[in-house]
């Protein structure tokens, strides 16, 4: 049995939003319960986008999507065969009306809901067929609403490192809080007086202490004010560059997708109707995509 101080998670239409007491004396059960919930991401031993980025050559396929479905309770269908490739250190933007899907397609993408078998592959491993637990460790994920355990700051961000017997220094946590654009001074903050904007990016910082292969973002800078909306742009480009990271972020904004995404993807009604440069957005055949254009 967990702690009675424990309290329960909540759903919201974004994810899981909850608040857990710290990890002492919890079972391995709780550890995993938590680890589960916040997708923290990391690299499996002997692997790694950054090393394959540096082998040279054209990227290779890092997710490989093919004839994805969802449908929802009702019977509406959410997906509609999906189809899509994400090059291996890439940042690929996921655009659309809401309601077409965007949130559901990136969720697919480390199994937060289960995926018909061979319809998501990772480094050409069905996912289906891959441990959840490995899965999240190598795709990590970031919610609109995120998800924070009571607790400091610095505890937020060390706990994934923790889970595998790492504990991060304080000028790890410190550096890892600068590039989430966070004041390395928060880290002796509790993590419930946060605004939901630090929240995200606290968010961030945690997922990054475990060096993912994958990112998958979900409007991660809905709540933030311009320039920390550019940092954390920048933040995204960096690590493309410096650790070969593969990206994929779902946005409302086209103006940001055209600043640092390699590719867009237009889905419209649970289909993807076009995947192409956002420099070449104007090119595109669909009339969504020029609706999109005009009003950004």
């Amino acid at each position: 049995m967990g702690s009675a101080s424990r309290q329960q998670p909540s759903q919201t239409n974004h994810g899981v939003e909850l608040t857990i007491s710290p990890a002492s004396g919890l079972s391995d059960e709780d550890d995993e319960a938590r680890e589960l919930l916040l997708d923290v991401g990391g690299l499996l031993a002997g692997g790694g986008a950054a090393g394959a980025a540096a082998a040279g050559g054209a990227a290779p396929c890092k997710i490989r999507v093919r004839g994805l479905c969802r449908r929802a309770a009702g019977g509406q269908e959410i997906l509609r065969g999906v189809d899509l490739d994400v090059p291996r250190g890439s940042v690929v933007g996921v655009i659309g009306p809401s309601g077409s899907g965007k949130s559901t397609l990136l969720r697919a993408l480390n199994r937060l809901w289960e995926p018909a078998p061979g319809a998501v592959l990772l480094d050409g491993a069905d996912v289906c067929g891959l441990d959840v637990r490995a899965l999240r460790r190598r795709v990590g994920m970031l919610f609109q609403q995120p998800a924070m355990f009571d607790g400091t700051v610095a505890y937020n961000v060390r706990y994934g490192p923790m889970l595998r017997g790492k504990k991060l220094t304080e000028a790890e946590v410190q550096n890892l809080l600068s590039l989430a654009d966070l004041d390395p001074a928060m880290s002796s903050k509790p993590a419930t007086e946060l605004s939901v904007g630090q929240a995200q990016r606290v968010a961030l910082a945690r997922t990054l202490a475990n060096e993912p292969e994958v990112l998958l973002l979900d409007e991660p800078t809905s709540a933030l004010d311009p320039i920390s909306t550019q940092n954390i742009e920048d933040t995204i480009v960096r690590l493309k560059k410096t650790r070969g990271l593969t990206t994929v972020i779902v946005s409302h904004s086209v103006k940001q997708i055209q600043r640092i995404a390699d590719l867009l993807c237009l889905l419209v009604a649970g289909e993807v109707v076009e995947v192409l440069p956002p420099s070449a957005l104007s090119d595109a055949k669909h009339p969504m995509a020029r609706r999109f254009l005009e009003l950004s």
